[in-house]
Parts: C-alpha cells; sequence; structure tokens
C-alpha cells in the first residue's frame, strides 16, 4: 500500500475514534479509543500490519519530535508547576518507595543472615 493509503488508513481510525468520543456519554480520550480501535482491527487481520508497517515506522522513529511543541507548552506554566513539583515528588517517592518494600521477598533479610 503506498503511503498515502497508509496515513489514510490511520486517520480513519481516527475519525472514527473521534466520533465514538462524542457520542460516549462519559468523557473518553479519542487516542485511547482510536489505538483500541487499531488493536482490534489488527488483531481480526482486518488491517495487516504491512498495510500501515511505513507511516507507522515513521511516526515512531520521529516521536520526539512532536513532544516538542507540549514541553514549551508545560514551560510557559513553569510557575504553577513549581508549585506542585515539591508535593509531587514526595507522593511519588511514597508510594514507589512502598512499591519497592511491599514486592521484595520479607525473608530474604533473614535468609541472609543466617549460616548456610
Amino acid at each position: 500500500m503506498n503511503i498515502m493509503g497508509e496515513l489514510a488508513v490511520l486517520f480513519g481510525v481516527c475519525l472514527i475514534a473521534e466520533g465514538v468520543s462524542a457520542l460516549l456519554p462519559v468523557p473518553f480520550p479519542a487516542s485511547v479509543i482510536g489505538m483500541l480501535l487499531l488493536l482490534a482491527l489488527l488483531m481480526v487481520r482486518v488491517v495487516r500490519e504491512r498495510h500501515i508497517d511505513r507511516v507507522c515506522g515513521f511516526l515512531s522513529d520521529n516521536m520526539s519530535f512532536f513532544f516538542v511543541a507540549p514541553c514549551v507548552g508545560l514551560l510557559k506554566h513553569l510557575d504553577v508547576l513549581l508549585q506542585c513539583l515539591v508535593p509531587f515528588c514526595i507522593i511519588a517517592r511514597r508510594l514507589f518507595c512502598h512499591r519497592l518494600d511491599s514486592s521484595a521477598d520479607p525473608g530474604l533479610a533473614e535468609k541472609e543472615r543466617s549460616p548456610a
């Protein structure tokens, strides 16, 4: 399939996802619906990998370029972000450390202390 056809498939899935998102009674991101729809189409083999291979490769190879504008937008609101940064870091650290502690083997320390 040519590149325009591959783009048409991806944009068609995005358009359908936008319509589904607008019809839902609760707010749900159209991008997530689009990814799930594309996954379903790939799994039932309506859309094959070769149908979207080149365009998806290009988009994933240049993904960092697409994050420049949102990052610049975040810098515009840096004062608000800095006010929330310390509480966010404290909460994230507590959650992360708790997760590490709970996933560790509770008997590991005792096994290391006892001679073999």
